[in-house]
């Protein structure tokens, strides 16, 4: 529910005080959503490039994977498995989203006569792949805050454009009809309370020039 106004003189700056920030803050939160608009349908790109990246890799490693039964012992699953994913972050438009910088992974310490010699082609091929995984899961996270931060930004531009200006702007047109009625109603007991002062004032100087006129005995 909506709070009932005072209708006042400081209620009715307070609601211009109110208007002015709100129409100040309004371009700017238009332009972070422009800002986030933006960055976001790169991040898009981007993050089709990169799934598509990370399945050109797997459809390859799938043409050979009958292959992998045969590795002497070494896990290339294990091994092609990150053991850290380092990223940093940046900020757009106010919100801070995760950069990726590269993988690390365990050292691959076996006999290179001892194993198949596909077993090294394996090994950088599953390695690359979780590589373009890793960083195709951090685009997916920068897609997914910057969305949820570009909602958050429309739901308040949406409560200032459509919600807060147009009610502080009806405030002010009521407070302000409000006032001037009582202004002319003021006006209109002042001129009522002039003409009965002037009026007892003749009448009181008529009876006064009639007491001077009666003939003294």
């Amino acid at each position: 529910m909506a709070r009932k106004i005072r209708l006042t003189r400081p209620e009715l700056k307070r609601q211009r005080d109110a208007l002015e920030r709100f129409e100040r803050y309004l371009p700017m939160l238009k332009l972070k959503q422009q800002q986030l608009q933006l960055t976001i349908r790169e991040v898009w790109r981007r993050r089709q490039k990169a799934h598509a990246e990370a399945d050109q890799v797997r459809k390859h490693i799938d043409c050979y994977r009958p292959v992998l039964l045969d590795t002497a012992g070494i896990n290339v699953t294990e091994l092609a498995s990150p053991t850290e994913v380092h990223t940093s972050e940046e900020n757009i438009a106010g919100v801070r989203i995760p950069i990726f910088e590269s993988v690390s992974f365990p050292l691959a310490d076996y006999s290179l006569f001892a194993t198949p010699p596909w077993v090294d082609k394996a090994l950088a091929d599953n390695r690359e792949l979780n590589e373009k995984t890793a960083c195709a899961g951090i685009i997916d996270r920068r897609y997914e805050l910057l969305n949820k931060a570009l909602t958050k930004v429309i739901q308040r531009v949406n409560l200032f454009d459509k919600v807060l200006i147009p009610r502080s702007r009806e405030n002010i047109r009521v407070i302000r009809i409000h006032l001037g009625e009582e202004q002319t109603a003021a006006v209109g007991r002042a001129k009522l309370a002039k003409g009965k002062l002037k009026a007892r004032e003749r009448s009181a100087g008529s009876a006064f020039a009639t007491v001077e006129m009666e003939p003294q005995p």
